[in-house]
């Protein structure tokens, strides 16, 4: 059955090709549908007036009247849409008019006839449709249809194919969901036969690649069924290049020997302070990396105490690891050498390829690159640091500070504010590499390094795109059960790629398909470059959450409120207290606090009332994580607070009580010294803020979910 069905549309979409079209006509498109099992009305084309009758009368009721036409993509647009025609002379009079209407439009446009369509009943109106994103291939999407689709574009996407969980998951996806479900006394649609539609079409267009586009809409969504009212089908016009794949295995064996390397040579190494083959010898050697550091420069013999080598192949024994810090215009030459000699790594730190317009100058470097089996980190990159290696090859400021955060970034500047603010924090960092113009390797092949590499508990990375978004979501989906992976993408507000074509491509926008399918793949999505670096730095920190009931404790109404407020922002649910619980909150409260969730317990209380409070939450089993608001007064100062909610947050930690405490401080200078005091403790603490530590407690719950710590998506 599935093989008759690939040959039928196989010898539909052969002779469209053959035709010299990219657009379907509706009853090629009904003739996919039908071999998909995409549900769609009873139709029939009527090439005369006659026909359109005798096929109307044998519907039965008014119909809908559409023009067919190869040339004619968008009928509506030509005035080649009839709706609602019923009885012999209305059926003649719109056959005329459609086609008249269509000649008017475009003159030489083919018509091939006017489609009769039974008319569906009134019903919610959807659209499913797929389309090819530039970065993460097919792509299914769905939401609310009809005219208001690209006003409203309450959209979701998925990577295609879904199975029947997925699609029904997009219904959930959207904010008009509600609507899905029944509103105002109205039943809710047939949630089973609309996810049947989508997950059809994602078969569809992943089963044949040259499909571009897919648009159903609208569907007509009722309780008894989904049917789709109309589809338009797009042919690529051409087929993407396919990028050279390497297994996992292949990942990691060349991943460790540039992680890890036991020798590295420096092309361009110079004795010459100023020079960037200077840093980076000067970081390597002075930062005390123990394997063998090789500088090499035709014109020396000695550089900073080393034997220098006029070539690469020169140098005795295996090199793990060459970075290149000499002009763009040298680095083909330097290459060939350096596969010959067999280095798996180059590490490319000069500019002056793609970036600068130079595309043919690093396709070059890739091409050497490929036929010698070389990995390349670059070019246009500040170099990298592996800390637990005591490796520093970048001509940048050095950075030993070891700890679990991997940190990746595209561009340099941002990769410097990724050191500084290491630096500032004191966050111990396992790597931060710089991958520019990712000529090859990429963020899916650091994923793939750092999802099994032992030193690395959380990574962050700031990108600009993608180049294989499928490999991304796979490295990804591997690495989150095992720790975060937050991202920072950078352009939000780019148009992206939208094809014409259709409602669905119109609406394709880059942010919005990333925006789904890193969510899709468990991924913490930062909003902006200091989230990114506080979630790297605080989510290690924080034990991860084993239910949904949050506590606010707070000595101030105000920041109460605005932790509140936090809380539902960040997709958190506030515990509703019973009764009992709110009776033990009140036993340590002063008469004009407040129990109830946030828990007030005025800002004039001493510090025994916060520890007491505190302690309950901690105790208690049905609080699954604790929200803090400290209000600065001299009765119970920063540091006090800080060491008294560490104290007794270690000792339940001891007792094996863990669960994940945020803290918002607000009051004078001191507060800044106590929330490094707790952040050091295990307490994410922020001074003037009580968005920042609802925020990171946001993104933990959100990774707890995609690791399948925690029921529900993420």
């Amino acid at each position: 059955m599935a093989e008759d069905r690939m040959l039928r549309v196989r010898a539909l979409l052969d002779a469209v090709h053959a035709d010299g079209r990219t657009a379907l006509t509706a009853p090629e498109g009904k003739v996919l549908a039908d071999a998909y099992g995409i549900a769609v009305p009873g139709e029939e084309l009527a090439t005369d007036v006659e026909e359109a009758v005798a096929y109307a009368a044998r519907f039965g009721g008014p119909v809908v009247m559409k023009i067919v036409s190869p040339d004619i993509l968008h009928k509506t647009d030509a005035g080649g849409v009839i709706v609602g025609v019923e009885g012999a002379a209305d059926v003649r009079a719109a056959f005329c008019r459609i086609v008249e209407n269509a000649r008017a439009y475009d003159p030489a446009a083919r018509i091939d006839g006017v489609q009769v369509q039974e008319l569906l009943p009134q019903g919610q109106e959807v659209i499913v449709g797929a389309v090819t994103d530039p970065t993460f291939g097919k792509v299914v999407a769905f939401g609310l249809g009809g005219v208001l689709v690209e006003v409203l574009k309450d959209v979701t996407f998925r990577l295609a194919p879904v199975d029947a969980g997925e699609a029904l998951s997009m219904l959930d996806s959207i904010r008009a969901a509600e609507i899905l479900r029944g509103v105002r006394g109205q039943a809710g649609v047939d949630r089973w036969a609309v996810a049947e539609q989508i997950r059809r079409v994602s078969e569809l267009v992943a089963d044949f690649p040259e499909i571009a586009e897919v648009d159903l809409n609208p569907v007509i969504a009722t309780p008894g069924g989904a049917v789709a009212a109309d589809i338009r089908v797009i042919l690529a016009t051409e087929m993407p290049k396919e990028r050279r794949q390497y297994s996992r295995e292949e990942i990691l064996t060349s991943m460790r020997r540039l992680m890890q390397p036991r020798s590295v040579a420096v092309i361009g190494a110079s004795a010459e302070p100023g020079k960037i083959g200077n840093s980076v010898m000067r970081n390597l050697v002075d930062g005390g990396f123990a394997g063998e550091i090789h500088p090499v420069n035709p014109k020396s013999d000695d550089i900073l105490g080393r034997k220098a080598y006029k070539s690469v192949t020169d140098v005795p024994g295996e090199v793990d690891v060459a970075v290149f810090a000499i002009p763009a215009r040298f680095v083909a030459a330097a290459l060939e050498e350096v596969g010959r000699k067999g280095i798996p790594n180059a590490v490319l730190i000069p500019s002056g390829f793609a970036e600068t317009g130079e595309h043919e100058l690093q396709d070059e470097i890739v091409a050497i690159a490929e036929r010698h089996g070389v990995r390349l980190l670059g070019p246009n990159i500040y170099g990298y640091y592996s800390t637990w290696q005591d490796l520093c090859a970048t001509f940048c400021t050095p950075y030993d500070v070891k700890g679990g955060v991997a940190l990746t970034s595209q561009s340099g500047g941002i990769g410097m504010a990724i050191l500084g603010f290491a630096r500032t924090t004191r966050t111990g960092v396992s790597a931060i590499v710089g991958l520019g113009n990712k000529s090859d390797l990429d963020e899916d092949d650091l994923l793939t390094w750092f999802g099994q590499d032992p030193h690395t508990d959380c990574i962050a990375m700031h990108l600009e795109d993608l180049k294989d978004g499928r490999a991304f979501v796979r490295a990804a989906r591997e690495t989150v059960p095992k720790k975060p992976v937050v991202v920072l993408k950078a352009g939000r507000t780019a148009a992206g790629a939208k094809a014409a074509g259709s409602h669905t491509g119109a609406l394709a926008g880059d942010d919005a398909v990333y925006d789904d399918i890193l969510r899709q793949a468990g991924v913490i999505r930062a909003p902006g470059l200091s989230d990114m670096l506080e979630y790297a730095r605080a989510l290690p920190v924080l034990p991860a959450p084993k239910g949904d009931n949050v506590v606010i404790i707070t000595g101030a109404g105000g920041s109460g409120v605005l932790l509140s407020d936090a809380v539902t922002d960040n997709g958190l649910s506030l515990m509703e207290i019973p009764p009992d619980l709110d009776a033990a909150f009140r036993e340590f409260i002063p008469p004009f606090g407040a129990a109830g969730n946030p828990v007030d317990i005025t800002g004039g209380e001493p510090p025994s009332t916060y520890e007491a409070t505190i302690r309950l939450g901690l105790e208690d089993p049905r609080i699954h994580a604790l929200v803090l608001g400290y209000w600065h007064t001299i009765v119970t100062p920063p540091m006090v607070f800080a060491e008294l909610t560490a104290r007794v947050v270690a000792e339940f930690r001891e007792r094996g009580v863990e669960k994940p405490v945020v803290a918002s401080l607000a009051g004078d200078v001191e507060v800044e010294e106590a929330c490094q005091y707790l952040f050091e403790r295990g307490v994410v603490a922020y001074p003037y803020t009580t968005e920042r530590p609802v925020a990171v407690l946001g993104a933990k719950y959100r990774w707890a979910r995609a690791a399948g710590l925690l029921g529900g998506g993420s």
